[in-house]
């Protein structure tokens, strides 16, 4: 499967957001990461439909949204209005997750479901063929700077064994702790799909962001 680098602007700065979004365009980045989050679901609070908006006006990267927020299906239909192309919604955040796919599925966006380190791989089996990503969170989410919990990393391993056996096209994202240290453990467990946040945005976002693109082999 090809791999595609997805920089979160959770840590950008941003003062100059523009300019840093475009620095990872030129830098090479397939995607770009948005962390939704309300203040329930994790303790922080973060972007907006006005945020998002405005990103989707100004770069042709794939907007992956990352909704950290209780009861997603009520922000779906926006999500996608305001530009959202991929959107990736929590397995322990609703109690309707076959409902959030099927609502996602027919706006014409792609779906991702995503899990938290205390979650099970197993948890999933019911939606793998509904769906084009799995998010697993390799930090708790809601902050940026954590280290990588090493054990998410044979979820990954998990996972894509179990993606293969089903014979399925299924991208497997992970985000937390991500840095050029433990980028090549990551891809060989099985990720195709990689968050980085101030390891892209913490200096010099193209420079960083190409260094990435190179060590993944981004087509």
């Amino acid at each position: 499967m090809k791999n595609y680098l997805s920089p979160s602007i959770l840590a950008a700065d941003f003062w100059n957001l523009g300019e840093q979004v475009r620095a990872v365009e030129r830098g090479g980045a397939s995607y770009l990461h948005v962390d939704v989050m309300d203040g329930v679901f994790v303790p922080s609070i973060s972007f907006g439909m006005p945020i998002l908006e405005a990103l989707k006006r100004k770069t042709t990267l794939l907007l992956d949204v990352h909704l950290m927020i209780v009861e997603p299906e009520r922000y779906i239909e926006t999500m996608a209005s305001m530009g959202a192309d991929l959107i990736n919604f929590h397995l322990e955040a609703t109690e309707k997750p076959f409902e959030v796919i099927q609502k996602i599925r027919s706006l014409g966006k792609k779906v991702g479901i995503t899990i938290k380190p205390a979650t099970p791989v197993s948890a999933l089996e019911p939606f793998l063929n509904l769906v084009d990503m799995v998010l697993i969170m390799t930090v708790e989410p809601g902050f940026g700077g954590q280290s990588l919990m090493p054990d998410c990393v044979d979820k990954v391993r998990e996972l894509r064994k179990r993606v293969n056996e089903l014979g399925l096209e299924l991208d497997i994202e992970v985000d937390g702790g991500v840095k050029e240290s433990n980028l090549e453990m990551i891809l060989e467990a099985g990720a195709n799909v990689i968050v980085a946040g101030s390891a892209v945005f913490g200096s010099n976002p193209e420079e960083r962001t190409r260094l990435f693109v190179e060590k993944m082999h981004v087509e």
